[in-house]
Protein backbone atom coordinates (compact mmCIF):
# COMPACT_ATOMS: atom_id res chain seq x y z
CA UNK A 1 0.00 0.00 0.00
CA UNK A 2 1.35 3.48 -0.86
CA UNK A 3 2.58 5.95 1.93
CA UNK A 4 -0.16 8.03 0.73
CA UNK A 5 -3.01 6.10 1.22
CA UNK A 6 -1.69 4.79 4.65
CA UNK A 7 -1.41 8.42 6.06
CA UNK A 8 -5.17 8.60 4.37
CA UNK A 9 -6.02 5.73 6.49
CA UNK A 10 -4.27 7.45 9.72
CA UNK A 11 -5.75 10.48 9.59
CA UNK A 12 -9.02 8.69 9.29
CA UNK A 13 -8.59 6.55 12.24
CA UNK A 14 -7.43 9.33 14.64
CA UNK A 15 -10.24 11.38 13.96
CA UNK A 16 -12.62 8.69 14.59
CA UNK A 17 -11.05 7.98 18.13
CA UNK A 18 -11.81 11.38 19.40
CA UNK A 19 -15.50 10.62 18.41
CA UNK A 20 -15.45 7.74 20.75
CA UNK A 21 -14.71 10.30 23.20
CA UNK A 22 -17.74 12.24 22.87
CA UNK A 23 -20.06 9.12 22.45
CA UNK A 24 -18.80 7.47 26.18
CA UNK A 25 -19.25 11.03 27.53
CA UNK A 26 -22.85 10.77 26.50
CA UNK A 27 -23.40 7.62 27.68
CA UNK A 28 -21.57 7.98 31.23
CA UNK A 29 -23.86 11.09 31.23
CA UNK A 30 -27.38 9.28 30.93
CA UNK A 31 -26.48 5.84 32.41
CA UNK A 32 -24.28 4.00 34.76
CA UNK A 33 -22.17 2.34 32.60
CA UNK A 34 -18.52 2.37 33.93
CA UNK A 35 -15.52 2.83 31.56
CA UNK A 36 -14.39 -1.03 31.67
CA UNK A 37 -17.72 -2.61 30.66
CA UNK A 38 -18.18 0.57 28.08
CA UNK A 39 -14.63 -1.19 27.09
CA UNK A 40 -15.82 -4.90 26.70
CA UNK A 41 -18.82 -3.69 25.12
CA UNK A 42 -16.48 -1.75 22.32
CA UNK A 43 -14.38 -4.32 21.43
CA UNK A 44 -17.04 -6.93 21.69
CA UNK A 45 -19.49 -5.00 19.61
CA UNK A 46 -15.99 -4.40 17.26
CA UNK A 47 -15.29 -8.56 17.19
CA UNK A 48 -18.89 -8.93 16.25
CA UNK A 49 -18.71 -6.69 13.05
CA UNK A 50 -15.50 -7.48 12.20
CA UNK A 51 -16.38 -11.48 12.16
CA UNK A 52 -19.72 -10.23 9.52
CA UNK A 53 -17.24 -8.15 7.23
CA UNK A 54 -14.75 -11.53 6.96
CA UNK A 55 -18.01 -13.55 6.40
CA UNK A 56 -19.17 -11.51 3.83
CA UNK A 57 -15.52 -10.74 1.77
CA UNK A 58 -14.93 -14.64 1.93
CA UNK A 59 -18.42 -15.08 0.52
CA UNK A 60 -17.44 -12.79 -2.37
CA UNK A 61 -14.84 -14.53 -2.95
CA UNK A 62 -11.90 -12.03 -2.48
CA UNK A 63 -7.86 -13.64 -2.97
CA UNK A 64 -6.20 -14.42 0.34
CA UNK A 65 -3.51 -13.00 1.39
CA UNK A 66 -0.28 -15.49 1.67
CA UNK A 67 -0.49 -17.33 4.87
CA UNK A 68 1.75 -16.01 7.69
CA UNK A 69 4.33 -18.27 9.42
CA UNK A 70 2.72 -19.52 12.18
CA UNK A 71 5.00 -18.64 15.20
CA UNK A 72 5.20 -14.74 13.69
CA UNK A 73 1.03 -14.65 13.45
CA UNK A 74 0.67 -16.15 16.86
CA UNK A 75 2.97 -13.40 18.16
CA UNK A 76 1.01 -10.21 16.05
CA UNK A 77 -2.20 -12.05 17.83
CA UNK A 78 -1.33 -12.12 21.41
CA UNK A 79 0.99 -9.55 21.34
CA UNK A 80 -1.84 -6.77 19.67
CA UNK A 81 -4.62 -8.28 21.72
CA UNK A 82 -2.78 -7.84 25.17
CA UNK A 83 -1.30 -5.05 24.20
CA UNK A 84 -5.33 -3.50 23.61
CA UNK A 85 -6.51 -4.68 26.37
CA UNK A 86 -3.73 -3.03 28.68
CA UNK A 87 -3.90 0.13 26.63
CA UNK A 88 -7.71 0.79 27.41
CA UNK A 89 -7.85 -1.09 31.18
CA UNK A 90 -5.07 0.93 32.22
CA UNK A 91 -6.02 4.62 30.64
CA UNK A 92 -8.81 4.23 32.12
CA UNK A 93 -7.74 3.69 35.21
CA UNK A 94 -5.44 6.55 35.21
CA UNK A 95 -8.27 8.56 34.42
CA UNK A 96 -10.00 7.80 37.43
CA UNK A 97 -6.92 7.89 39.72
CA UNK A 98 -5.53 11.17 38.33
CA UNK A 99 -8.35 12.61 36.44
CA UNK A 100 -9.18 12.97 33.02
CA UNK A 101 -6.65 15.81 32.01
CA UNK A 102 -3.44 14.43 33.51
CA UNK A 103 -4.24 11.43 32.52
CA UNK A 104 -4.57 11.98 28.80
CA UNK A 105 -1.56 14.35 28.85
CA UNK A 106 0.61 11.09 30.22
CA UNK A 107 -0.57 8.92 28.59
CA UNK A 108 -0.57 10.32 24.81
CA UNK A 109 2.32 12.56 25.70
CA UNK A 110 4.24 10.03 26.27
CA UNK A 111 3.52 7.70 23.41
CA UNK A 112 5.37 9.57 20.71
CA UNK A 113 8.54 9.60 23.40
CA UNK A 114 8.66 5.81 23.59
CA UNK A 115 7.44 5.44 20.18
CA UNK A 116 10.38 7.24 18.88
CA UNK A 117 12.99 5.75 21.29
CA UNK A 118 11.67 2.13 20.75
CA UNK A 119 11.85 2.60 16.62
CA UNK A 120 15.03 3.79 16.82
CA UNK A 121 16.33 1.35 19.25
CA UNK A 122 14.74 -1.80 17.33
CA UNK A 123 14.49 -0.13 13.57
CA UNK A 124 16.68 1.69 13.28
CA UNK A 125 14.31 4.64 12.32
CA UNK A 126 15.55 8.00 12.64
CA UNK A 127 13.17 11.33 13.28
CA UNK A 128 16.01 14.31 11.80
CA UNK A 129 16.07 17.15 13.62
CA UNK A 130 12.37 17.95 11.48
CA UNK A 131 10.80 15.25 12.97
CA UNK A 132 11.72 16.10 16.60
CA UNK A 133 11.09 19.06 16.42
CA UNK A 134 7.54 18.17 15.30
CA UNK A 135 7.31 15.50 18.20
CA UNK A 136 8.02 18.51 20.14
CA UNK A 137 5.21 20.66 18.86
CA UNK A 138 2.77 17.96 19.22
CA UNK A 139 3.30 17.46 22.61
CA UNK A 140 3.32 20.91 23.59
CA UNK A 141 -0.05 21.22 21.61
CA UNK A 142 -1.38 17.98 23.40
CA UNK A 143 0.03 19.73 26.92
CA UNK A 144 -1.92 23.22 25.87
CA UNK A 145 -5.13 21.81 24.16
CA UNK A 146 -5.45 19.69 27.58
CA UNK A 147 -4.55 21.13 30.32
CA UNK A 148 -5.38 24.26 29.09
CA UNK A 149 -8.86 24.27 30.33
CA UNK A 150 -8.58 22.85 33.51
CA UNK A 151 -5.81 22.25 36.79
CA UNK A 152 -4.79 18.90 36.73
CA UNK A 153 -4.32 16.89 39.96
CA UNK A 154 -1.33 14.79 39.77
CA UNK A 155 -1.26 11.86 41.44
CA UNK A 156 1.72 9.22 41.36
CA UNK A 157 -0.43 6.31 40.89
CA UNK A 158 -2.10 7.65 38.22
CA UNK A 159 0.63 8.48 36.36
CA UNK A 160 2.14 5.16 36.58
CA UNK A 161 -1.07 3.75 35.16
CA UNK A 162 -0.90 6.56 32.11
CA UNK A 163 2.99 5.21 31.52
CA UNK A 164 1.67 1.65 31.33
CA UNK A 165 -1.10 2.22 29.11
CA UNK A 166 2.00 4.48 26.94
CA UNK A 167 3.96 1.45 26.97
CA UNK A 168 1.25 -0.59 25.49
CA UNK A 169 0.29 1.29 22.83
CA UNK A 170 4.12 2.31 21.90
CA UNK A 171 4.18 -1.84 21.90
CA UNK A 172 0.95 -1.91 20.03
CA UNK A 173 2.86 0.69 17.30
CA UNK A 174 6.40 -0.94 17.12
CA UNK A 175 4.94 -4.60 16.68
CA UNK A 176 2.63 -3.51 13.76
CA UNK A 177 5.28 -1.27 12.31
CA UNK A 178 8.34 -4.27 12.85
CA UNK A 179 6.16 -7.10 11.35
CA UNK A 180 5.14 -4.89 8.39
CA UNK A 181 8.51 -3.64 7.27
CA UNK A 182 9.29 -6.64 4.91
CA UNK A 183 5.75 -5.96 3.26
CA UNK A 184 4.85 -9.20 4.78
CA UNK A 185 2.01 -7.78 6.80
CA UNK A 186 -1.06 -9.83 7.70
CA UNK A 187 -4.55 -8.29 6.29
CA UNK A 188 -5.68 -5.69 8.91
CA UNK A 189 -9.14 -6.85 8.77
CA UNK A 190 -8.00 -10.14 10.62
CA UNK A 191 -5.57 -8.48 13.03
CA UNK A 192 -8.07 -6.30 14.57
CA UNK A 193 -10.57 -8.93 14.54
CA UNK A 194 -8.23 -10.84 17.14
CA UNK A 195 -6.80 -8.48 18.52
CA UNK A 196 -10.98 -7.84 19.60
CA UNK A 197 -11.30 -11.32 20.48
CA UNK A 198 -8.78 -11.35 22.79
CA UNK A 199 -9.36 -7.85 24.36
CA UNK A 200 -12.95 -8.57 25.08
CA UNK A 201 -11.50 -12.01 26.78
CA UNK A 202 -9.39 -10.02 28.83
CA UNK A 203 -11.84 -7.14 29.66
CA UNK A 204 -14.73 -9.76 30.61
CA UNK A 205 -14.00 -10.55 34.17
CA UNK A 206 -13.06 -6.62 35.26
CA UNK A 207 -16.19 -5.99 32.88
CA UNK A 208 -18.74 -8.23 34.72
CA UNK A 209 -17.04 -6.79 38.27
CA UNK A 210 -18.05 -3.31 37.12
CA UNK A 211 -21.58 -4.05 35.45
CA UNK A 212 -22.00 -4.83 32.19
CA UNK A 213 -26.33 -3.92 31.71
CA UNK A 214 -26.39 -0.52 32.30
CA UNK A 215 -29.45 1.01 34.01
CA UNK A 216 -31.09 4.03 32.50
CA UNK A 217 -33.97 5.35 31.29
CA UNK A 218 -32.81 6.18 27.69
CA UNK A 219 -31.73 2.87 26.50
CA UNK A 220 -32.18 2.97 22.57
CA UNK A 221 -29.71 5.89 23.03
CA UNK A 222 -27.21 4.33 24.80
CA UNK A 223 -27.26 0.94 22.67
CA UNK A 224 -27.40 3.45 19.98
CA UNK A 225 -24.18 5.27 20.99
CA UNK A 226 -22.71 1.64 22.07
CA UNK A 227 -23.25 0.41 17.94
CA UNK A 228 -21.65 3.53 16.98
CA UNK A 229 -18.46 3.28 19.33
CA UNK A 230 -18.17 -0.38 18.04
CA UNK A 231 -18.80 0.53 14.15
CA UNK A 232 -16.74 3.19 13.56
CA UNK A 233 -13.85 4.71 16.30
CA UNK A 234 -13.62 0.71 16.60
CA UNK A 235 -13.68 -1.62 14.05
CA UNK A 236 -13.23 0.53 11.38
CA UNK A 237 -10.66 2.92 12.91
CA UNK A 238 -8.55 -0.13 14.49
CA UNK A 239 -8.81 -2.11 10.80
CA UNK A 240 -7.24 1.31 9.19
CA UNK A 241 -4.72 1.84 11.88
CA UNK A 242 -3.04 -1.53 11.47
CA UNK A 243 -2.99 -1.11 7.61
CA UNK A 244 -1.58 2.33 7.70
CA UNK A 245 0.63 1.41 10.75
CA UNK A 246 2.80 -1.48 8.83
CA UNK A 247 3.95 1.25 6.49
CA UNK A 248 4.01 4.50 7.84
CA UNK A 249 7.48 5.30 10.16
CA UNK A 250 6.20 4.51 13.99
CA UNK A 251 7.35 7.74 15.27
CA UNK A 252 4.99 9.52 12.57
CA UNK A 253 2.05 7.25 13.52
CA UNK A 254 2.15 8.42 17.12
CA UNK A 255 1.99 11.77 16.07
CA UNK A 256 -0.68 11.43 13.66
CA UNK A 257 -2.78 9.57 16.03
CA UNK A 258 -2.54 12.84 18.25
CA UNK A 259 -5.33 14.05 16.00
CA UNK A 260 -7.56 11.69 18.49
CA UNK A 261 -7.96 14.80 20.98
CA UNK A 262 -8.15 16.98 18.38
CA UNK A 263 -11.44 15.61 17.23
CA UNK A 264 -12.40 15.13 20.55
CA UNK A 265 -12.33 19.05 21.21
CA UNK A 266 -13.88 19.62 18.26
CA UNK A 267 -16.84 17.76 18.56
CA UNK A 268 -17.27 19.15 22.43
CA UNK A 269 -17.32 22.58 20.98
CA UNK A 270 -19.54 21.90 18.03
CA UNK A 271 -21.74 19.03 19.30
CA UNK A 272 -21.80 19.51 23.14
CA UNK A 273 -21.99 23.18 23.34
CA UNK A 274 -18.49 23.55 25.19
CA UNK A 275 -17.00 27.09 25.07
CA UNK A 276 -14.48 27.47 22.43
CA UNK A 277 -11.53 28.78 24.58
CA UNK A 278 -8.00 30.45 23.45
CA UNK A 279 -6.62 27.05 24.74
CA UNK A 280 -8.61 25.03 22.08
CA UNK A 281 -7.36 26.69 19.30
CA UNK A 282 -3.87 27.23 20.03
CA UNK A 283 -3.34 23.44 20.78
CA UNK A 284 -5.21 22.50 17.96
CA UNK A 285 -3.29 24.68 15.84
CA UNK A 286 0.25 23.32 17.24
CA UNK A 287 -1.00 19.28 16.91
CA UNK A 288 -2.10 20.21 13.15
CA UNK A 289 0.80 21.58 11.99
CA UNK A 290 2.82 19.31 13.93
CA UNK A 291 0.80 16.45 11.65
CA UNK A 292 0.93 18.03 8.86
CA UNK A 293 4.79 18.32 8.89
CA UNK A 294 5.30 14.92 9.99
CA UNK A 295 3.01 13.59 6.96
CA UNK A 296 5.00 15.84 4.27
CA UNK A 297 8.02 14.33 5.59
CA UNK A 298 6.67 11.04 5.21
CA UNK A 299 5.42 11.80 1.47
CA UNK A 300 9.28 12.73 0.92
CA UNK A 301 11.02 9.58 2.52
CA UNK A 302 8.66 7.91 0.69
CA UNK A 303 9.38 9.73 -2.64
CA UNK A 304 13.30 10.15 -1.94
CA UNK A 305 13.22 5.66 -1.41
CA UNK A 306 10.95 5.33 -4.90
CA UNK A 307 13.94 7.06 -6.55
CA UNK A 308 16.41 5.40 -5.18
CA UNK A 309 14.95 1.64 -6.26
CA UNK A 310 14.20 3.18 -9.58
CA UNK A 311 18.02 4.32 -10.28
CA UNK A 312 19.03 1.00 -8.55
Amino acid sequence: MSVGRSLFYLIVAGVAWGTAGAAASVVFAISDLGPLALSFWRCAGGLALLLAALAVRRGRGAPARPAEPRGRRVLRVLGTGIGLTVFQSAYFAAVEATGLAVGTVVTLGAGPVLIALGARLTMGERLGAGGVTAVAGALAGLAVLVLGGEAGTVRPAGVGLALLSAAAYAAITLSTRWLGRDGGGADPLTTSTWAFAVGAVGLLPMAAAEGLVPQTADLATVVGLLAYVAAVPTALAYALYFAGAAVVRAATVSVIMLLEPVSAALIAVTVLDERLTTATVAGTLLLLTAVAGLAVAEARLAAGRGRAEAVA
